[in-house]
């Protein structure tokens, strides 16, 4: 039995090789192509912000400063109070939704907020989180993507470069990777908030407003307009946006169990096929160190392919999210490694989240806890 989940796990393994080439080439022609685009229209950029955190002000001046040659930006919040002095750059809008927009989560209501209030010739929205410091190509990336009529919406992603280090940092940049090292070529299941835009009239042909009524998670709502509609999500590399902030170990646990909660409910396939996965490679992995204490030298050998895989899979992660955030350099000289040799503990922290987040039904975020009933939330 043992040796039937060693084999299992390097199975799994093997198999999570496929399409890294394909993504490495993805990546590339991605970002060679962005300097050659004729097709930029009028976009509205939004950013939701609730009170100060690490590297706001920065963040909102990345977003002033794109490369792009005609957008506006929206900094949108609940109140006048959830706004920091002196972090909105010059000519960005600010616009309040003072608890308008019915139910739902504050972030969503904020967020129709701003949609209303953006200008008319804008043909774009795109949508970036507070926490994230995008490169000035960030929103050509997500246009570029945005020019096959079959895409309904592009997404970027995060990566985390904590400035300060520390061990739970570095184990949330490790642990957020491996969703990262998901996104490629072809469509996918779902866009993320924090980096992600759509045409206008999409927007509105979808009913992502409807959507997005009485809900907690902008980005699945969002996703689920789109595809219902039968329209695809595609990633665009060049919105990878760097998050330079810290966390602590409570912190981490929270927010790793909030991730995987909302997507137990809103892709619960998604959710089983990796909690089966991480049980089978992690039972692998035990199993091997198992038959090594009885003294069967071939299971000291599996272990080490099932681990070596793992490392060499977290380094091309690495390799290509350094592609496009050229300016951490630095950041990636002196933590870089630990994308090559955490993996196979970050995968019993995984497995952790994936467990913890089986039961319950409520998620804090933003000071606000939340009930998660369906697709739709109800204040806890």
């Amino acid at each position: 039995m043992l040796w039937a989940l060693i084999v299992a796990g390097l199975l799994l393994a093997v198999f999570s090789m496929r399409g890294e080439r394909s993504r490495a080439r993805y990546y590339s022609a991605h970002l060679a192509a962005l300097g050659r685009q004729t097709r930029l229209p009028r976009a509205t950029v939004i950013v939701p912000v609730k009170g100060p955190e690490e590297g706001l002000e920065q963040n909102l001046a990345a977003l002033a400063s794109l490369d792009y040659p005609d957008y506006e930006l929206i900094v949108v919040a609940n109140l006048v109070e959830d706004i920091p002095r002196g972090v909105v750059p010059e000519h960005a809008r600010v616009v309040l939704a003072r608890g308008r927009g019915g139910g739902g989560s504050e972030k969503i209501r904020n967020l129709l907020a701003a949609v209303k209030a953006a200008r008319p010739t804008s043909a774009i929205f795109a949508f970036a989180d507070s926490d994230g410091r995008p490169g000035r190509l960030w929103l050509r990336s997500l246009v570029e993507v945005l020019q096959d009529e079959h895409t309904g919406a592009a997404t970027g992603y995060r990566w985390h470069v904590p400035e300060r280090g520390g061990l739970w940092a570095i184990l949330r940049s490790v642990w957020n990777a491996v969703i990262a090292g998901r996104f490629g070529p072809g469509p996918l299941r779902f866009a993320w908030g924090g980096a992600m835009a759509i045409r206008r009239e999409v927007f509105v042909r979808t009913r992502v407003a409807d959507f997005w009524k009485d809900a907690v998670s902008d980005d699945y709502r969002l996703s689920d307009a789109v595809l219902k509609a039968g329209l695809e999500i595609r990633f665009a590399p060049g919105a990878i946006v760097a998050d330079t902030g810290g966390t602590g170990g409570r912190e981490f646990c929270e927010w790793t169990r909030r991730q995987m909660l909302l997507t137990r409910f809103h892709r619960p396939a998604l959710w089983w096929m990796a909690l089966i996965s991480h049980l089978v490679y992690c039972g692998a992995a035990a199993a091997c160190l198992i038959e090594m204490a009885r003294g069967q030298l071939a299971a000291a050998g599996a272990l080490v392919i099932l681990w070596g895989l793992g490392m060499w899979k977290g380094a091309r992660r690495a390799a290509l999210a350094r592609s496009v955030l050229k300016g951490y350099e630095g950041w990636f000289r002196r933590y870089g490694w630990v994308h090559t040799w955490l993996p196979p503990l970050t995968t019993w922290v995984w497995l952790g989240s994936l467990l913890s987040s089986a039961f319950g039904r409520i998620i804090h975020w933003r000071e606000r806890s939340y009930r998660l009933t369906q697709r739709r939330a109800a204040r806890a």
